[in-house]
């Protein structure tokens, strides 16, 4: 059994020649999730902190929707749900996007980590201290100086314990890609587990490398927070 594994072995860690590794996709497909996510998450938690109702209600119904349904649910939807809707084969550029496989989970996992981000920021940026608010307003800055210089900083800084957790469950929501046909780590080891039937071998080899890509994520965001949250350690006396 492992000598047959042993053949399968580079499908996980590198590209066969005609796409791309599993470990390639799954880092592909986090990357994307957590960077259009990011880049989403920012502006849409500066309006769901917002005391306009009209401003805060549509992004609290969105991150509400989102959050409180499954990602596997949302996965489907988007990638046989639509599809399935005339209107989509009425138009040329919808046709030919929801009929990718990857376009569907990207536009699955980006939407849903938006969501669960933009309700850490949002919290962060509720929990700002008066004092850092009304000292920047004392020196006459703008309020869009004051959420670029201020808010948005502190806000950051104060919410990576709770976003390095969304980061390390986002990773493992990628194992959601296989049920849409998206060659990740998953994929890999479903087809090298069919080819040899050596199912703790298939699986354990996933299991490391989820496992060391995790570690290594925990151990960046350790740094960050050492570095950008000294200023909130206990000192000593």
């Amino acid at each position: 059994m492992i000598d047959l594994i042993g053949t399968y072995w580079r499908a996980f860690l590198y590209s066969d020649g005609y796409g791309s590794s599993g470990l390639v996709i799954t880092l592909w497909l986090l990357a994307v999730s957590l960077g259009l996510g990011f880049v989403l998450a920012v502006p849409l938690a500066v309006a769901r902190a917002s005391r306009r109702r009209w401003l805060s209600a549509p992004v609290s119904l969105y991150t509400y929707v989102f959050r409180g349904t499954p990602l596997y649910v949302q996965l489907l939807l988007f990638y046989t749900g639509i599809y399935s809707l005339q209107a989509v084969h009425d138009h040329v550029w919808l046709d030919r996007f929801f009929r990718d496989a990857m376009n569907c989970t990207l536009l699955a996992f980006v939407l849903n980590e938006c969501a669960y981000a933009t309700e850490i920021f949002a919290g962060a940026i509720k929990a700002t201290p008066a004092g850092e608010i009304e000292a920047a307003q004392a020196y006459g800055m703008s309020r869009y100086t004051l959420y670029a210089r201020i808010i948005l900083p502190s806000a950051l800084r104060r919410s990576l314990p709770a976003y390095s957790n969304e980061v390390i469950l986002m990773l493992h929501a990628t194992t959601l890609a296989f049920t849409a046909t998206v060659p990740d780590i998953m994929k890999v080891t479903r087809d090298v587990n069919a080819a040899t039937y050596a199912s703790f071998q298939a699986y354990g080899i996933a299991a490391l490398l989820y496992a060391a890509i995790a570690f290594t994520l925990i151990w960046g965001f350790r740094r960050l927070e050492a570095r950008w949250l000294a200023h909130l350690a206990p000192r000593a006396h």
